[in-house]
């Protein structure tokens, strides 16, 4: 398992995944073509591109929310596009963290149950879980705000605790699906500020699905990807 600690963004850690020959198709649609990826441990990276250029798909298939039709994803040594459905689902529930663009929070949950709830689903004792659900919401500054429903929440809070969700696993990887594409543009500043600050300062990698170039200024480093390929395929890993 990857032991997270604080990297420096200037000198990022071996490769944390590496993706080679990907192809997906959705019905007559050709999604990748042959992508080649490679992702350093502690780098923040953003996949950029317009609208169905199969930016999401790459990140569904890096993070094995679905499998390519050929090639293969491994992150940290597993080969994920290798491993059948419920083993997917187990490495996505303990090695990876997710934030998506409308928090995806349950809204019957209250915040704290949201954000430990990763961590029941693996087994965790609730009591234990809720503990390390409060430090994460009180490391994000939502300390009194454990037991409000989502609907009780403003869109940066809600967002908040929905990266709070995604990290109280301690990830190898935190995927990002638009995380502030329903927010402001102030309320996205600052998320993007306060998630940029904790995965550096946790060593996470993350990798970010974007069109914002707001968003993508907080990172290492972008992809673009167009017509299911890689566009700036000399940036495809880091230097």
């Amino acid at each position: 398992m990857t032991h997270l600690i604080p990297t420096d963004a200037t000198n990022p850690g071996p490769a944390l995944i590496t993706a080679r020959g990907l192809d997906k198709h959705h019905g007559l649609t050709h999604a990748l073509r042959g992508v080649d990826v490679t992702i350093r441990q502690g780098e923040i990276v953003t996949v950029m591109g317009p609208s169905g250029s199969g930016k999401s798909t790459l990140l569904h298939c890096l993070a094995g929310v679905t499998t390519p039709d050929s090639g293969e994803v491994t992150i940290d040594g597993t080969q994920i596009s290798a491993l059948k459905e419920d083993q997917r689902s187990r490495f996505r529930l303990t090695r990876l963290g997710f934030v998506f663009q409308f928090g995806q929070l349950l809204p019957e949950l209250s915040a704290e149950d949201n954000v430990a709830l990763p961590l029941m689903l693996a087994g965790t004792r609730r009591a234990k879980a809720l503990v390390q659900a409060h430090s994460w919401l009180e490391r994000l500054g939502l300390e009194g705000m454990e037991r409000r429903l989502p609907s009780e929440l403003s869109g940066g809070q809600a967002q908040r605790v929905a990266l709070a969700r995604g990290l109280v696993n301690a990830p190898a990887v935190l995927f990002a699906d638009e995380p502030t594409g329903a927010l402001d543009s102030l309320t996205a500043e600052r998320v993007m500020e306060t998630l940029t600050d904790v995965v550096r300062s946790t060593g996470t990698t993350l990798v970010i699905v974007t069109h914002d170039a707001r968003v993508a200024s907080y990172s290492d480093r972008e992809i673009f990807i167009r017509d299911g390929q890689v566009t700036n395929p000399a940036l495809q890993g880091a230097q």
